[in-house]
């Protein structure tokens, strides 16, 4: 079974670098340690690389999954859950891109 990178890209309605340490903090609070997570990284977006294709956001979340129903477990979570309720006001916009990996 593949494994399954899951990349979130949140804008923020507050798009200062408090409020995108803030989301990180909380993301490393409430997303780590799940079950089946093989690697968990995020960051912020690099203001010098303006390109055409570079999106706007603020704080990009990354995870790989050991498959599919990891992952599928991970969205119902409470922790997953509890983050979104406590951190969704922030969130002018959220992009997600789910992936097989080969």
């Amino acid at each position: 079974m593949a494994r399954l990178a899951h990349h979130v890209f949140f804008t923020l309605h507050d798009r200062s670098e408090a409020s995108a340490q803030h989301l990180m903090s909380e993301c490393r609070k409430y997303l780590t340690d799940h079950q089946g997570l093989e690697s968990f990284d995020l960051g912020t977006r690099d203001k010098e690389l303006n390109r055409p294709v570079n999106g706007d956001f603020d704080v990009a979340l990354h995870m790989v999954f050991a498959d599919r129903p990891t992952h599928d477990t991970y969205q119902v979570s409470e922790r997953h859950q509890t983050f979104i309720a406590e951190n969704k006001d922030n969130w002018a916009s959220v992009v997600v891109y789910d992936s097989n990996l080969v």
